[in-house]
């Protein structure tokens, strides 16, 4: 589902580079496309006001998808804007853990635990945030960093396996050091402080995932590809 994933795996001598294709995870676009007309709704079901910035998260409370280096980086953030809030989407084994990290880093009031919500409503919760933060430290391709930009949500990722095939730094969003939270809460920073530059970055997003992760577009190379092998096998006689 990423190029990263073969440079994975040609490095780890599993098969040669022409053995791969990549075929990006479709999806409904659609309902990402659209998520914008429930914002007011969803923001007051989590309790946010008008004058809140809401930071996301959407990822299982569990160890590797990073939640610890968000927490520590609002801090930072929250020091010069105190509007930041944080919505954290999913929940796991960690949750007490992280609600407790959250109080002691004095950000208990800043910080929505929303829990484990069907995927239906993903895209309800995208519409409340401001921004998206992806902190997780191994992935393949997270299907929320190509789901925000389609909500036209500014995006910032740690720069991990297949984040750069989305987030382009500079140009559809912030890629910043794995684990680094000072880097992490610069980039938060600059989504607050650039809103301009941050909205212009979702907007060449959106426009590059409306065509790479539509599940149409999935479907067609994947009909295609199986395609191709078959041809190939009459040809050799398989």
């Amino acid at each position: 589902v990423a190029d990263a994933m073969t440079e994975q795996a040609v490095a780890a001598g599993v098969a040669e580079p022409g053995k791969f294709v990549t075929i990006y995870s479709g999806m409904d676009v659609e309902a990402f496309l659209r998520c914008g007309g429930r914002r007011e709704e969803m923001r007051q079901r989590f309790g946010f006001g008008p004058g809140d910035f809401v930071f996301g998260k959407v990822a299982r409370l569990f160890d590797l998808k990073g939640h610890e280096y968000v927490l520590q980086a609002a801090r930072r953030v929250a020091r010069d804007h105190p509007e930041l809030r944080l919505l954290f989407v999913g929940d796991g084994i960690l949750r007490g853990r992280l609600e407790r990290m959250a109080n002691e880093l004095g950000l208990g009031e800043k910080v929505v635990f929303a829990g484990l919500v069907p995927s239906s409503e993903v895209p309800g919760c995208l519409a409340a945030m401001d921004a998206l933060v992806h902190a997780s430290l191994r992935e393949g391709l997270a299907r929320v960093l190509p789901q925000a930009l389609l909500a036209a949500k500014p995006v910032v990722s740690f720069d991990v396996d297949g984040a750069r095939e989305v987030v382009v730094e500079g140009e559809t969003g912030y890629l910043v050091a794995p684990k680094s939270v000072e880097a992490l809460a610069e980039a938060m920073a600059k989504v607050l402080e650039r809103p301009e530059e941050a909205e212009q970055m979702a907007a060449r997003g959106r426009e590059l995932c409306k065509e790479r992760f539509d599940w149409r577009r999935m479907v067609e190379s994947l009909d295609s590809l199986y395609r191709r092998l078959l041809d190939r096998a009459r040809t050799v006689g398989i």
